[in-house]
């Protein structure tokens, strides 16, 4: 398992780049133990999934640092266990979540 990163011990250097690989953003991913956060498999899946959802019908993205990083993590756990990454469409969302974990980085630093 990879190293586990707390939200205040994150920095931009933890966070992928722009359009990075899946590869990539799946080891960080899981620098944060969604299950293990939240107590369960089902939490973690109450949290992750509607915000999915939202992403696809108005690109709404998760309001907090925890939530985004739930989210890429369920996500991460999600194509682990269909044995293949993401296709173009998830992609977008996954990509959207990391700029997301990215804004909330640089907006807690900026204050």
């Amino acid at each position: 398992m990879f190293e586990q990163i707390e939200n205040r011990g994150l920095t931009e250097r933890d966070i992928p780049s722009p359009n990075a690989a899946w590869r990539r953003i799946s080891e960080f991913a899981l620098t944060f133990d969604g299950y293990s956060h939240w107590g369960s498999f089902d939490v973690c899946a109450e949290i992750a999934n509607p915000c999915a959802e939202a992403f696809a019908k108005n690109r709404e993205l998760p309001d907090s640092l925890t939530k985004l990083r739930t989210c890429l993590f369920f996500e991460q756990r999600r194509y682990h266990h269909f044995g293949h990454g993401p296709y173009e469409g998830a992609m977008e969302y996954i990509h959207a979540l990391v700029e997301g974990i990215r804004q909330e980085v640089q907006a807690r630093g900026a204050g």
